[in-house]
């Protein structure tokens, strides 16, 4: 599989102003009805349904956004994680849902930490999040960008005012912003949301039900570990999940070093009621690999 990554995909996604392209609202109830032949027809795999499953498109760029759908709803997959907004009426065919919209949020280097990049955030914002309310898409995303020389605390204090312009409109429309932890060792260098308690100082300041932290295992694993203890004390502002193999960012199996089912019990022992989308790499049938992450995870 060729290199292909999220900052790729947000070089493209990040103005979130695909919307015109969207079906009408119309064709988008009928079709997250899920009643349609396509959903009637799978032969969906049951689940114990603790753990909501999603996956990230980005991570099966070679299979048809239908397909994907398709196979992931056959699984026992509850949805498909980030995608644009132009997509976000294609899972319901399915059954499924999209978890995790792109809606102008920024992107990864450049977003809630600067004021200068608030507007653009805002205006996208207040055009992408009332569709995601009608198209069914609980979660859109956003970053706190990279440091670029800023102090955290400044950056702290940035993202605060950022969020607090923009809370207004993901609570009159039920939709939850979520800002995603990443980690600035390996991956994204100089990325400012790089600890929890960075990101949960943000959240306790915001102070919104629908302001929320995406915490990617993946990257808090590199950052800081102790996952099961940090998620379960911080729970309340958690909003999503995404999974990868550490390290490496690929399957979740027994080349790595996360005990992915002991977390997953951890989640659910929670009363957190939200997504968790796998978010790796495959190395090998990406959709052989896609079931084993959904058994292992399904506690």
């Amino acid at each position: 599989m060729k290199t292909f990554t999220r900052r790729t995909l947000l070089k493209t996604a990040i103005s979130g102003t695909a919307a015109a392209s969207v079906p009408s609202l119309a064709s988008a109830m009928i079709a997250g009805a899920g009643k349609n032949a396509a959903a009637q027809e799978l032969k969906v795999t049951p689940r114990k349904g603790r753990i909501k499953q999603s996956v990230s498109r980005w991570c099966y760029e070679k299979i048809e956004l239908d397909e994907l759908c398709k196979r992931g709803a056959e699984m026992g997959l509850k949805a498909i994680d980030l995608l644009d907004v132009e997509e976000w009426e294609v899972p319901h065919r399915y059954g499924l849902i999209c978890s995790m919209g792109y809606a102008g949020g920024g992107d990864i280097p450049h977003a809630m930490n600067r004021v200068e990049n608030h507007a653009k955030i805002e205006e996208a914002f207040r055009k992408n999040i009332p569709i995601a309310a009608k198209m069914g898409v609980p979660n859109v995303i956003t970053f706190s960008g990279n440091r670029m020389g800023m102090s955290d605390e400044e950056g702290a204090k940035n993202t605060v005012l950022g969020l607090n312009k923009v809370k207004k409109i993901a609570e009159d429309h039920g939709v939850t912003i979520c800002l995603e932890l990443l980690n600035s060792k390996v991956d994204h260098k100089d990325y400012m949301c790089d600890h929890t308690a960075w990101g949960v100082r943000v959240m306790e300041e915001v102070n919104s039900p629908k302001v929320k932290l995406l915490y990617d295992i993946y990257h808090m694993q590199i950052m800081e570990g102790d996952l099961i203890r940090t998620i379960q004390q911080n729970i309340k502002w958690l909003g999503h999940f995404h999974t990868g193999g550490v390290p490496g960012r690929h399957e979740l199996d027994d080349t790595q070093e996360v005990h992915w089912d002991a977390v997953m019990r951890g989640i659910a022992s929670t009363p957190y009621t939200g997504y968790v989308a796998h978010e790796f790499v495959p190395t090998r049938d990406p959709l052989t690999s896609l079931r084993e992450a959904v058994d292992l995870c399904d506690v």
